[in-house]
C-alpha cells in the first residue's frame, strides 16, 4: 500500500493529530501526578516507598531502576518521573507472593491471569521448585536448589548447552559475577535484554564510530543548538529527560521530531516542578517541527536531509560542510554522496511519506545550528535495515563534523537502567566482552574462544532442541520475544529452567522438566551481608556510572541478593578454584568492584573510590576525542542501498505495517494498568490503530474487532484475535497496536541482519474481520 502524496502528514507540531484522542494532553503536568496516585492506590506501597522516592537518584541515594536515563549531580528535590514512581512504588509493595500463594495457584490457573494481575501477587519470598505432579511451585530450601542446579549443569553434555540470559535489572556486581560465571564454566551464551532493542546500537555504531554506546554527556545539552530526534518516545519512556530537552528549548535550542506517532511527550510538557506551569497549565513546546514519517522511511528522510545540505553547499562552496573533517576522519565520503544523489525526490517523498518541503524545512534547522544532536530510539534499531537507518544518522551528523566536539554527537535513549552497564562488565556472547587474557591473569580461566548466542539465536536453538538449560537474570524473556507461541510451546521441554526474580511474571509460568523460581532482592532493598550493608552500581545510557544504595525492608528473610544467588549456584557447579572466591565476594561487593577495575582499566579505575561521586563517574568515549576505534582507524559513511528500512517485506494493498508501542502505564513487559493517557486511551490493551481513511478504505468501523495475521509466508501461522479497531491519527499504510500482545506476530527470522534485533517496528500484516 501506497502513501497518499495529495494528503500529506502536516508538519507544524502545535496542529492538533486527526483523530488522536489525546489532542491538547501534555506530557508531565498534573496528568502524571495522577498517575503516581493511582499506582499508590493500586500497589499498597509501605512508608518506606516514599522515603525511596525522596532519595531516588540522588547522590549516595538509590538509582531508579525503570529508565536508564542521566542522573544529575545537582538533582531537583524530586529526581523522578512518573515511570520511576510507578516502578518503585510497584517493587516496593506489601503484598507477598508467598508459598502460600503458590499452594493455593496451580501454573495453569495462573496462566489465565492478566501480565499486571501476576505482578499484583507481590514479591517473591520463598526459593520455589516446580512439580510436574500437582502444576504448582513447592518450597525448597536455598541449599537443596543450589546443589541440584548445579548438578543438572555439570551433567550436560557440554558447557554451550546452557544459556545464562540477564535484563537490566542487576547491577554491575551481580553482572559480572554472571558473566565470569559462563565463561569459567566454559560457554559464552550471554543474551541480554539489549539483544531485543538496542543491539542494532552495539554492533553497527561500533562499525560506524568505533563506539557500541552513545557519544554525548548530560553537558552537552547545555551546549546544543539543534536536537534531531528519530523513533523515540521521550514522554513515555523516559520522562525526565523532558526536564534536559524544556531546559536546551528555554535557551533556544530547536528541535526537530520524526516518529509515525506524534507523541505528546515531543510536542508539550508541564514541568511538575514548575509552579506557574502547573497552576496554567501551558507547558514547553518542545518540538517546533513534527513529521509522522512512514514506519521504515527514516533513511528516505535522511537520504533528502543529505541532499538538501549537499545543495547549500553547492550554493555556497565551503562554507556548509566541515571539509576537514571529512578529509582527515572519515572514509566512504564521495560512495556516499554518490549514492545519496541518485535518488530523486519523488521515490524519496514515496518511501518517507513526507513531502520534499517538508524534509527542507528541517534541513535548513539543521544547517542553522553549528552544534547537532541526534537522538533515537527503538523506532530506529527494531528494522531489518535498522543498521542502515543509524548508518545514515552517522552521516548526516558527519558532513558537518558533529562528532567529538561540544554540544553535538549520537545519543541513543537507553531502556532498562543497566542494560548499557551490564554488557561493559561482560555480559555477552562475544569474547571482546570479557578479554580473555586478564580471565587468565585473575582466575587462572582459560576463556572459550567460540562466540556465544544473542537472543534469537538461544531461541533457535530451543526451538531445534539444542539448548539443554535457561538460567534469567531478572526479566520476561518469554514474554518479550517474537514467535510467543512457538516460544512458550518449546519452552518446558528445555531440561531445567531457573528464574531470579523479585515479581512473577508470566515467563515463570512455563518452567522446563526441572524449573526453579529464587527470589532475589531487588535495587531499593537494604542488602546486608557479613561484610555489613552493600552498595550496587549501574551504567546510565550517557555512559556514567552511578553508586546505589537501598534502606528498604526486604520482603522476606529468605530472600537473597542477585550477588548471593549467583555466587551459590557457581559454587556448586564449578571445580574449585582458589581464585573464584565466591563466599568473599558475596560478604564484600567491593572487592568485586575491584575485579571489575582490574579487568576493565580504562573504563573503572578507582571504582570504589568515585562510585558514589555527584551526578556518576564517566567512562569516557574514545570519539569524543575523535579517536574512531574501527577496522580502518577511521569514522565510517554508509552508502545508503536501499530508502526503506522495511527491507523485501511482502507489499500489496492488503498489507500493514505494524508498529508496537509501549504505553505510558508500563515499563517494558511490566504493565501497571490499562490507562495509556498521554495518547487518550483507556481500559483497553487489546487493541489496533489506524487512521480514519484506512478504517474507512478497508470498510470496517470504530469498535469493530478484527484479527492480524502475519504476512510473511514461512509456512507458519501466526495470528492474534480480538483486536479492537480505533481511529488514531498515523500515517497510511501504518497500524499500530500494544507490545508485548502483538509479538506474536513477528517471526523470530525476522530481525535487522547485523544483531538479529526483531523487527517490531515494521513487521507486515494483514487484517482480517472477526467474521472471516
Amino acid at each position: 500500500m501506497s502513501a497518499k502524496d495529495d494528503d500529506p502528514v502536516t508538519h507544524d507540531a502545535a496542529d492538533d493529530d486527526r483523530g488522536n484522542q489525546a489532542t491538547g494532553i501534555a506530557a508531565g503536568g498534573w496528568g502524571s501526578l495522577k498517575g503516581i496516585a493511582r499506582i499508590i492506590g493500586q500497589s499498597e506501597p509501605s512508608a518506606e516507598a516514599l522515603r525511596t522516592l525522596y532519595r531516588q537518584n540522588k547522590p549516595g541515594g538509590v538509582m531508579c531502576t525503570a529508565c536508564a536515563w542521566a542522573k544529575p549531580g545537582k538533582p531537583h528535590p524530586a529526581e523522578f518521573c512518573e515511570n520511576g514512581a510507578k516502578a518503585t512504588l510497584w517493587e516496593l509493595d506489601k503484598r507477598r507472593a508467598n508459598a502460600e500463594f503458590f499452594a493455593t495457584h496451580s501454573l495453569t490457573d495462573l496462566r489465565h491471569w492478566h501480565d499486571t494481575d501476576l505482578e499484583k501477587a507481590g514479591r517473591l519470598t520463598d526459593p520455589l521448585r516446580y512439580d510436574p505432579q500437582t502444576d504448582h511451585y513447592v518450597p525448597v530450601t536455598w541449599q537443596e536448589a543450589y546443589a541440584d542446579i548445579g548438578a543438572r549443569l555439570k551433567a550436560l553434555d557440554q558447557p554451550e548447552d546452557a544459556v545464562f540470559y540477564a535484563s537490566g535489572h542487576a547491577g554491575l556486581e551481580a553482572a559480572y559475577l554472571y558473566a565470569l560465571f559462563a565463561r569459567a564454566m566454559g560457554h559464552q551464551n550471554l543474551p541480554q535484554s539489549s539483544n531485543m532493542c538496542h543491539e542494532t546500537t552495539s554492533v553497527n555504531l561500533q562499525t560506524f564510530i568505533g563506539t557500541p554506546v552513545g557519544t554525548c554527556t548530560l553537558e552537552d545539552f547545555d551546549h546544543c543548538d539543534a536536537i534531531f530526534f528519530f523513533g523515540q518516545n521521550t514522554g513515555s519512556n523516559s520522562p525526565r529527560f523532558l526536564h534536559t530537552l524544556k531546559d536546551a528549548v528555554d535557551r533556544g535550542c530547536r528541535i526537530v521530531t520524526f516518529n509515525p506517532v506524534r507523541e505528546r511527550g515531543l510536542v508539550e510538557f508541564v514541568d511538575p516542578q514548575n509552579v506557574g506551569q502547573m497552576l496554567t497549565g501551558h507547558g514547553t513546546e518542545i518540538s517546533e517541527q513534527f513529521y509522522q514519517v512512514r514506519p521504515g522511511g527514516d533513511i528516505a528522510v535522511l537520504v533528502g536531509m543529505m541532499k538538501s545540505v549537499l545543495a547549500a553547499e553547492r550554493d555556497a562552496p565551503g562554507t556548509v560542510l566541515d571539509q576537514d573533517f571529512i578529509a582527515t576522519e572519515t572514509l566512504g565520503y564521495r560512495e556516499t554522496i554518490a549514492q545519496v544523489e541518485s535518488y530523486g525526490w519523488p521515490e524519496i517523498e514515496e518511501q518517507s511519506g513526507l513531502t520534499r518541503a517538508m524534509i527542507e524545512d528541517a534541513s535548513e534547522v539543521y544547517l542553522n545550528a553549528k552544534n547537532v544532536i541526534g537522538i533515537y530510539g527503538m523506532g530506529l534499531t527494531q528494522h531489518v535495515n535498522g543498521w542502515l537507518n543509524l548508518g545514515m544518522l552517522v552521516n548526516l551528523l558527519m558532513l558537518r563534523g558533529n562528532m567529538g566536539r561540544p554540544g553535538a554527537g549520537i545519543s541513543p535513549v537507553r531502556g532498562h537502567s543497566n542494560v548499557q552497564g551490564q554488557r561493559t562488565v561482560g555480559i555477552g556472547e562475544k569474547s571482546a566482552h570479557m578479554p580473555a587474557d586478564k580471565l587468565k591473569e585473575l582466575f587462572g580461566i582459560e576463556a572459550p574462544t567460540r562466540n556465544g548466542l544473542n537472543a534469537v539465536h538461544a531461541c533457535e536453538a530451543i526451538l531445534e532442541g539444542r539448548v539443554k538449560a535457561m538460567l534469567s537474570l531478572g526479566g520476561n524473556l518469554l514474554r518479550a520475544l517474537p514467535d510467543r507461541e512457538r516460544m512458550e510451546a518449546a519452552w518446558p521441554q528445555l531440561g531445567l529452567t531457573v528464574n531470579i526474580a523479585t515479581k512473577l511474571n508470566r515467563s515463570h509460568l512455563f518452567p522446563g522438566q526441572t524449573g526453579y523460581l529464587l527470589p532475589c532482592l531487588g535495587r531499593l532493598d537494604k542488602d546486608m551481608q557479613a561484610g555489613g550493608a552493600q552498595a550496587v552500581s549501574m551504567e546510565g545510557s550517557l555512559s556514567h556510572v552511578y553508586g546505589s544504595v537501598g534502606e528498604a525492608t526486604p520482603p522476606g528473610d529468605a530472600v537473597r541478593s542477585e550477588v548471593a544467588i549467583i555466587a551459590g549456584i557457581a559454587q556448586e557447579t564449578l571445580p574449585a578454584n582458589p581464585h573464584l572466591e565466591w563466599g568473599a565476594w558475596i560478604d564484600d561487593y567491593a572487592l568485586i568492584r575491584d575485579l571489575i577495575a582490574r579487568t576493565y582499566p580504562d573504563d573503572f579505575a578507582d571504582f570504589n573510590a568515585r562510585m558514589f561521586e555527584p551526578g556518576g563517574f564517566y567512562r569516557g568515549n574514545p570519539v569524543r576525542d575523535r579517536i574512531w576505534k574501527t577496522e580502518s582507524g577511521k569514522a565510517q559513511f554508509t552508502a545508503p542501498d536501499c530508502l526503506s528500512a522495511l527491507g523485501a517485506a511482502p507489499a500489496g494493498e492488503d498489507v500493514l505495517t505494524l508498529i508496537t508501542m509501549r504505553s505510558n502505564d508500563q515499563f517494558n513487559t511490566t504493565i501497571y494498568g490499562m490507562s495509556d493517557r498521554l495518547r487518550g486511551l483507556e481500559g483497553e490493551r487489546d487493541i489496533v490503530l489506524l487512521n480514519a481513511e484506512e478504517i474507512a478504505r478497508l470498510g470496517l468501523k470504530e469498535g469493530d474487532r478484527v484479527t492480524l495475521i502475519s504476512a510473511i509466508e514461512d509456512g507458519i501461522t501466526r495470528r492474534v484475535p480480538g483486536l479492537k479497531v480505533v481511529p488514531y491519527d498515523l500515517p497510511n499504510s501504518c497500524i499500530a497496536g500494544y507490545y508485548p500482545e502483538l509479538n506474536p506476530l513477528v517471526p523470530l527470522s525476522y530481525h535487522e541482519k547485523n544483531s538479529q534485533t526483531p523487527a517490531y517496528k515494521g513487521a507486515p500484516v494483514r487484517l482480517l474481520t472477526e467474521a472471516s
